[in-house]
């Protein structure tokens, strides 16, 4: 990675642009130091030189990292919806989770993209920007640094980043659309499962009636907070819980996991600016759950 800026007053300094413009971390900066990634006019230079109005700054950001902690697993297919240097997004597929576990050690969607980094030999750690549950499909995004990872994590703090979901619910919905304001907390002695507490961290959903089937209810969900479970205890509260979550709800001869999918991202692209939004198809389970 390389990131260019030209010095506009020599009041200024290389700390102060690095964090004013670029937004970065002072771990990051630290990294940057010790690794010897910053220039002035195409020389190495240290993080106090004196700047003057006109040098051009540059950052360069290519130093090696570990990541022996995850196993690499050419065997795991990524159906790849955007790359370019700075990031990976890949459509996950309901059943394989994001990270490597005990009981998924070497199956996980971080060990498909580790066999992956090594393929277009690039020596970096795996960072998945966000998470799905191992049986909820869709979007997730693998910032190619740390920088990277830094920029989006911002955005998702500050709302900038959005995450849309389709969800089938059990029951008619109501109302055509809606916020759920309910703060969401661990449940007392268990390690996975959550539940609506007052004590709890805030949580907020933003629910849009897509069509209203039968007996099931369509629904795109938009988050505004990121709880883990979020939007299955959600739709457990409103009385509507995902069909087939077996955990906040009953399993369905229908569909053999929760009709939930991470159809839609969008942000702001950490190096472009552009507004970046990626799209994820429905897939043929809760398709096929819609259409009967």
């Amino acid at each position: 990675m390389e990131l260019t800026y030209i010095v506009k007053s020599a009041d200024e300094s290389i700390k102060q642009i690095l964090k004013n413009e670029f937004n970065m971390s002072d771990r990051f900066i630290l990294k940057l130091k010790n690794h010897k990634s910053i220039f002035i006019n195409n020389v190495s230079v240290f993080i106090n030189f004196k700047i003057h109005s006109g040098d051009v700054l540059k950052i360069i950001e290519n130093f090696k990292e570990d990541s022996s902690n995850i196993v690499s697993n050419s065997d795991i297919n990524l159906n790849i919806l955007y790359e370019d240097d700075f990031l990976l997004i890949v459509d996950k597929p309901a059943g394989i989770p994001v990270h490597p576990s005990i009981l998924h050690y070497e199956d996980s969607l971080s060990n498909g993209v580790k066999a992956y980094f090594e393929k277009i030999n690039l020596n970096k750690k795996i960072r998945p920007v966000n998470r799905l549950d191992k049986d909820t499909s869709g979007i997730v995004i693998f910032a190619k640094n740390e920088y990277i990872q830094e920029c989006l994590v911002k955005q998702m703090k500050s709302h900038i980043f959005k995450k849309k979901y389709w969800a089938v619910l059990d029951g008619l919905v109501k109302e055509d659309f809606g916020t759920i304001n309910v703060p969401i907390a661990r449940k007392a002695e268990s390690i996975i499962e959550r539940e609506v507490r007052d004590d709890g961290d805030v949580a907020i959903s933003h629910f849009k009636v897509l069509d209203r089937l039968a007996n099931m209810t369509v629904v795109e969900y938009t988050l505004e907070t990121g709880r883990t479970h979020q939007l299955r205890v959600h739709s457990k509260y409103i009385g509507h819980p995902i069909i087939g979550d077996s955990l906040y709800g009953t399993e369905s001869c229908l569909i053999s996991r929760q009709a939930l999918h991470a159809c839609e991202v969008s942000f702001v692209h950490p190096i472009s600016k552009e507004i970046l939004v990626i799209t994820s198809d429905l897939p043929f389970d809760i398709k096929n759950l819609i259409e009967g």
